[in-house]
């Protein structure tokens, strides 16, 4: 059972830290304007396509998830989706389920996933969105949670089971300022929710090429351009692909009708195999879906 007194205060030292952590010159501040935006913005006037890496943070420990996401930074990722370690993943497929656990037994926790944002930030810019369920930033308390991690240098959030709609039904669930707040469209998405969702968006959407669970498919949808023009229909915010690619066939395919291409689950599976060498087997993987990626801009 969780030490709530306990709990709390390792909050507040954190929160402490991060403030120190502000004042002083050498962190480097969170800019006037969002890092998403801007990221998508100058890929824009470059006519290019954004490549967005997933990992878990703190998979397989604190030290290498580090190393990793700097790699992903260094070998050209756009933008890193960080997995928050949760117990109860109920949209991840076997992979990303391991990399949870993996996290969890390592000592991964809310408040050292900030840590690691912060540590991250400390030599690279490159945006980072959290992909997280409720329960964890409930318990951290919202506003609490949204405050702190953009303190510590990210960007964007994506609460994979708050639908917006539930969020604005309850005050303790709507004062999330700091993060852009990410939406998930699915091809099963009725057009009527569509038009709310993209209208609603912030940062860019994440349009799922299929249903189902992260990491439970051979290939992305062959109905990708349609997915991505009926969404666009109703925002100016970036559209960007997942689910199911793997391949830099496939990544070229996704980033000509999109405009990004997002990878996860089969990310995650190198940091599972070669934990010993996951960084430098992370970089070989994905250095040829993010060349795959551009030159399909």
């Amino acid at each position: 059972m969780i030490d709530e007194k306990n709990q709390t205060f390792s909050i507040n030292i954190l929160r402490l830290s991060i403030n120190y952590q502000l004042s002083t010159p050498s962190y480097q501040h969170l800019p006037m304007s969002n890092r998403i935006d801007t990221t998508f913005a100058n890929l824009l006037e470059s006519n290019q396509k954004a490549f967005i890496a997933y990992v878990a943070a703190g998979d397989p420990d604190f030290e290498t998830s580090l190393e990793i996401i700097k790699t992903l930074a260094d070998a050209g990722a756009d933008i890193i989706e960080l997995g928050l370690p949760f117990s109860d993943p109920l949209a991840d497929g076997i992979v990303n389920q391991l990399a949870a656990d993996r996290a969890l037994k390592a000592g991964m926790t809310t408040i050292r996933v900030i840590e690691l944002i912060r540590r991250f930030r400390e030599t690279h810019q490159t945006p980072i969105v959290l992909f997280t369920y409720l329960n964890p930033i409930f318990t951290y308390g919202f506003e609490a949670f949204h405050h702190d991690a953009a303190a510590a240098g990210a960007d964007g959030i994506l609460l994979l089971d708050l639908p917006p709609d539930e969020a604005a039904l309850n005050k303790d669930l709507s004062i999330g300022a700091g993060l852009k707040h990410i939406r998930l469209i699915a091809p099963t998405t009725p057009p009527e929710r569509v038009k709310i969702l993209a209208e609603s968006a912030e940062g860019f959407i994440y349009a799922l090429s299929r249903t189902g669970v992260t990491g439970s498919h051979g290939a992305p949808s062959a109905n990708i351009a349609s997915l991505v023009a009926s969404i666009k229909a109703h925002t100016n915010v970036p559209v960007c692909v997942g689910f199911g690619i793997t391949t830099p066939d496939q990544a070229a395919m996704v980033a000509s009708a999109a405009d990004g291409v997002i990878v996860g689950s089969a990310i995650v599976k190198q940091v599972e195999l070669y934990p010993s060498t996951a960084a430098q087997a992370v970089r070989d993987f994905t250095a040829p879906l993010i060349a795959a990626t551009k030159a399909s801009s």
